[in-house]
């Protein structure tokens, strides 16, 4: 089983957002039972809440579910149990390596490192920005690229989609 972190700063937006994408992407694929998904934020403000107005606006547009998504904060367990440690923006990364100090972690990268032509290197946070349509193209993008990674790296023998 292949599992995967998405982190934001509170995990009510950006997050839950690649969350429910990724997830989207991984059952239309057929590999529910090959990859595990969740998300975390860096903050505690927000534990225990459903995503934020926006993204749900956004994701029930997109027709992709969120049910059960709720904020919860980053573990240090986690660093080491989820395989791909995906971060939204610089900031994030770095809090997760301050977590992880010296200890061996899964990968831990940005979402946009999957975005080679991107001009950005950063999912702008819409909690500020307000713009969700934006951060849902480039969430997309990077859900897609780095699921075609995880088959290519995991599953290519097994898998011709």
């Amino acid at each position: 089983m292949v599992k995967v972190l998405f982190v934001c700063l509170g995990n009510i937006c950006r997050s839950p957002m690649a969350e429910a994408v990724f997830r989207h992407l991984v059952r239309e694929k057929g590999l529910e039972d090959k990859i595990s998904i969740d998300s975390a934020g860096t903050g505690d403000w927000h534990i225990g809440t459903p995503p934020h107005e926006g993204t749900q606006r956004m994701l029930t547009k997109k027709q992709i579910s969120f049910d059960g998504l709720k904020a919860r904060q980053v573990q240090k367990e986690d660093l080491t149990e989820f395989d791909y440690i995906i971060g939204m923006d610089a900031q994030n990364i770095g809090n997760l390596h301050r977590m992880a100090g010296f200890n061996k972690t899964g990968y831990i990268g940005r979402l946009l490192d999957f975005v080679p032509e991107s001009e950005i290197e950063d999912v702008p946070d819409p909690y500020f920005t307000g713009n969700f349509d934006e951060v849902y193209e480039l969430v997309t993008k990077g859900c897609t690229n780095l699921l075609t990674e995880i088959i290519h790296e995991h599953f290519s023998d097994e898998i011709h989609k």
